[in-house]
């Protein structure tokens, strides 16, 4: 059985956490979190978020920090344990696939900065060439992307929420968008009858 605190929280980890007072402190509520699959908030979490950050580690034990994100929906729920997203052209330095054929764990974040909210995942990784997995490719495209250049899968070990204090708002295009949609749309309508109510008035004088 695993939790994420079965994952995370080493021997290492749980000597600190003694050194404060809190071993032991999250204990009911990991116990109770044992092979979750990914539940529907947290489909509907992935699957809206235009953000992710990938942790992998090098067969030299340096860890590396890859960001990743498209369009809301870019990300794709392939089964409760499963998600997976297209690769596009970027930089060619490949050093997210190097590291999955040595270590093919990784950490992830996707984060909701507008609603400071963030999901931590453990999982084990795979990154494809489209041509070697055509089908899963077709799956996977983001429309209007481009072409596929390769295919990544991670099979959900743990995850778990974190706490959003310091998580600090920001909000990109489509979040603006819709926030201040409406009130944009009220303001215009609004400015349009007074330029008529005017008009009105000095077409009588």
């Amino acid at each position: 059985m695993t939790s994420y605190a079965d994952i995370m929280f080493t021997p290492e980890v749980q000597a600190e956490q003694a050194h404060i007072g809190s071993k032991g402190k999250f204990d009911r509520r990991y116990n109770a979190k044992q092979d979750e699959p990914l539940g529907a908030p947290e489909q509907e979490f992935l699957t809206s978020r235009s953000t992710l950050y990938i942790a992998s580690v090098n067969s030299a034990g340096w860890p590396y920090v890859q960001h990743r994100g498209g369009p809301a929906g870019f990300l794709k729920i392939l089964d409760p344990f499963t998600i997976g997203f297209a690769d596009y052209f970027g930089n060619r330095q490949l050093i997210t696939k190097g590291n999955l054929t040595k270590d093919d764990r990784v950490s992830v974040f996707a984060m909701d900065y507008a609603r400071q909210a963030r999901l931590k995942l453990q999982g084990h990784a795979t990154l494809q060439n489209a041509e070697d997995a055509p089908d899963l490719a077709a799956q996977l495209a983001t429309e209007g992307e481009g072409c596929v250049q390769r295919v990544m899968t991670i099979r959900i070990v743990a995850w778990d929420w974190n706490c959003p204090k310091y998580i600090t708002p920001r909000f990109d295009t489509q979040e603006m968008t819709a926030l201040v949609g409406p009130e944009l749309s009220r303001l215009e309508a609004e400015n349009a009858e007074l330029r008529a109510r005017i008009a009105t008035l000095e077409g009588r004088t």
